[in-house]
């Protein structure tokens, strides 16, 4: 009797380290699975918002308006959703979209006067800024 029980406990012995083995790599592969699933969401965001080209191909400072003549070059469509004169908000001909590859002219309402220098900020709907400095004729 006294045999067969020491067998017994001899066997149970290495059964802690198996336990413990077969524990961590099941950890392991479930903070990898996260891991995987977070990278997957950031990058898939990133992409959306890399996509997003825009091109100011000309400014005209008109009779009570700036117009901004936009290209679409990227590879997703474009949403303006603000538009900023001097760090000022300013209405716009909206909603204002641009579908793929085309161009068109976003009007800003705005009482400019002449010689002057404007900081002129477009905002689309994924956050993209198209700003710079333009100067009044």
């Amino acid at each position: 009797m006294k045999l067969m029980s020491k067998r017994l406990l001899r066997g149970k012995r290495a059964l802690t380290p198996v336990l413990s083995s077969l524990l961590l790599t099941v950890l392991a592969v479930a903070a990898m699975a996260i891991a995987t699933s977070a990278t997957y969401m950031i990058t898939a965001n990133l992409k959306d918002n890399m996509s997003e080209r825009v091109v100011v191909e000309d400014v005209w400072f008109t009779g009570g308006a700036i117009k901004v003549h936009l290209l679409n070059v990227g590879k997703v469509s474009i949403h303006v959703s603000a538009v900023y004169v001097n760090h000022a908000s300013q209405s716009f001909n909206s909603p204002f979209h641009l579908g793929l590859d085309q161009h068109r002219d976003l009007e800003i309402y705005y009482a400019w006067g002449t010689g002057e220098t404007y900081y002129i900020d477009i905002v689309t709907s994924r956050g993209t800024h198209i700003a710079s400095y333009y100067k009044a004729p």
